[in-house]
């Protein structure tokens, strides 16, 4: 691991201030199990962030959840009020800002819904792929 470096990464630093560090890494962190791999911690301390369409209201959507866990979308949904869709590259590059594979769960191009894996409280620190670490005590949840 090494500090942010990356333009994107740096953006995202500079949103999360001082006290919160924004590292990169030299392996692959695609997926939940290579980031936990390259980190050093649990499949279930990576928060993914999954951008959806709400169908109706065509509203972003990115639920922050736990790599150990699958997004049920109509828990989602009933929680939203209408139903969502896996975005589109097109969608998720102009609703965030960054590219599928990509999104963090801060520093969005433009209003987004966030809706967060209760999951992640359990932890005292979690990694949000594919590259920014997020050290808390407790995980603020929207309801």
């Amino acid at each position: 691991m090494k500090p942010a470096a990356h333009r994107t990464s740096l953006r995202v630093q500079s949103l999360l201030g001082p006290r919160f560090e924004v590292l990169e890494f030299d392996a692959s962190t695609r997926s939940a199990a290579e980031a936990a791999a390259a980190i050093g911690c649990t499949v279930g301390q990576i928060a993914k962030s999954l951008v959806f369409r709400a169908t109706v209201s065509e509203r972003p959507v990115i639920v922050i959840t736990s790599g150990a866990n699958r997004v049920d979308e109509s828990t989602v949904a009933v929680h939203l009020g209408e139903t969502i869709e896996r975005a589109d590259a097109d969608f998720v590059r102009a609703s965030t800002g960054f590219a599928i594979g990509g999104v963090p769960p801060i520093g969005h191009s433009g209003p987004v819904v966030i809706v967060i894996d209760e999951d992640l409280r359990r932890f005292d620190a979690i990694w949000a792929q594919p590259e920014h670490r997020i050290q808390c005590s407790v995980l603020p949840l929207m309801n």
